[in-house]
């Protein structure tokens, strides 16, 4: 492994001086994606900053209004096994639970996992196959090559690869937020926003800058959270990134859809909301499968598979209408 050096930060100023001055530093919490990036030569950080002792940022509070705020420091087993969270946001515990193994959500933060780098297999293999998020510029061997698993949304020539966090598929979907603190103060991003489409510039994942601390998310209370549910389609039953996943959240007056939200995981560079469909659920009744079918196939007009994963294109359709189904249940 590439060599480095490692300190604790206990003050929050300090720390993001300290990122902001140095390119070579990184953050480390959990450290479950990091070391692992590093492991592969996929990262080369001089010096990690560990910054689980810094204050107030492993807290889950679930707030009088409905909402909650989850501290960047929160472990996914603790923020899945909330009350609160299951109770409000069952999506968001779902996601979590199907994300790794055990052992990994008990160490893996959850600003960790939000920020995990958009990947696939050219990336993570260090073979010097042509990969412009490893090396920008060299191109995408999976342009041309095995992309099965890769996006049908939002790709460009640049990179195909897809998001791997199953919990942010949910956040996107219930409008989070992600609290970030930098050298100019505290800023809320959209959750939406937060992830970038790779465009000409795959090797960034998000639009966080040198000296931006994620120190939490916030959930806001949505009359859609209690009936939500994520259903997540992998190769395997275990340890997986999805083949195809969905965050579905629904608020219905009797079996009638008021509103719904979707998002979807493994189909693009970032979660992918389906913003038409949610549009179209509109005044739709849960009983009627055809016309929720209609309504879900609304957002797949511009999907562009590729080479191999045609197939998603279906699958993905069937896998959302499955979880607003389920969703729909709980209403």
């Amino acid at each position: 492994m590439h060599p480095f050096s490692l300190s604790r930060a206990d003050d929050p100023a300090k720390t993001i001086a300290a990122h902001a001055q140095d390119g070579q530093v990184a953050f480390i919490a959990g450290g479950t994606d990091l070391l692992g990036l590093m492991k592969d030569r996929a990262t080369f950080p001089e010096h990690l900053l560990d910054i689980n002792r810094l204050p107030g940022m492993s807290r889950i509070e679930a707030r009088p209004d409905g909402g909650l705020r989850i501290g960047a420091l929160a472990r996914m087993s603790d923020v899945a096994a909330h009350p609160q969270v299951r109770q409000r946001f069952p999506v968001i515990a779902e996601g979590l639970l199907f994300a790794a193994s055990g052992q990994l959500r008990n160490m893996a933060s959850m600003g960790g996992n939000i920020m995990q780098r958009t990947r696939c297999a050219y990336f993570r293999d260090d073979d010097d196959a042509p990969c412009n998020k490893r090396r920008p510029g060299s191109g995408c061997s999976a342009l041309q090559g095995i992309n099965r698993n890769h996006a049908i949304f939002g790709w460009s020539d640049a990179c195909v690869a897809t998001h791997p966090s199953d919990v942010a598929v949910a956040f996107a979907a219930l409008d989070a937020f992600v609290i970030v603190r930098g050298v100019q103060g505290e800023r809320s991003i959209p959750f939406t926003e937060f992830h970038r489409l790779p465009g000409g510039t795959p090797e960034r994942d998000n639009v966080l800058e040198r000296g931006d601390l994620i120190v939490a998310i916030e959930v806001p209370a949505r009359p859609e959270g209690r009936a939500s549910h994520y259903l997540k389609v992998r190769d395997r039953q275990s340890y997986e990134f999805a083949l195809v996943s969905a965050a579905a959240a629904v608020a219905a007056n009797g079996r009638r859809i008021r509103s719904a939200r979707l998002a979807m995981g493994g189909v693009a560079h970032k979660p992918w909301r389906l913003s038409a469909a949610e549009v179209a659920l509109r005044g739709v009744s849960l009983d009627d499968g055809a016309r929720l079918k209609a309504a879900i196939a609304a957002s797949f007009a511009d999907a562009r598979p590729l080479e191999h994963n045609a197939f998603k294109v279906e699958l993905a359709q069937r896998v959302a209408l499955r979880a607003l189904q389920t969703a729909g249940a709980r209403t």
